[in-house]
């Protein structure tokens, strides 16, 4: 029974820090364009296509 006086400080520790996680991010930018990122893998990279060179 005394390990809850250690894990309720820890979980209200964590969901703290999760809360804060979650504000610094919306605060930073982070969800602002939710739609370009998934297309951005579809596109073709240049880097990556074979030279006209390459036998």
């Amino acid at each position: 029974m005394t390990i809850l006086l250690l894990l309720i400080p820890l979980s209200l520790a964590l969901l703290g820090g999760a809360i804060w996680a979650f504000a610094w991010a919306v605060k930073s930018g982070q969800f602002d364009d939710l739609e370009t990122p998934p297309l951005d893998i579809l596109a073709d990279d240049p880097h990556d296509a074979p030279r006209r060179d390459d036998p």
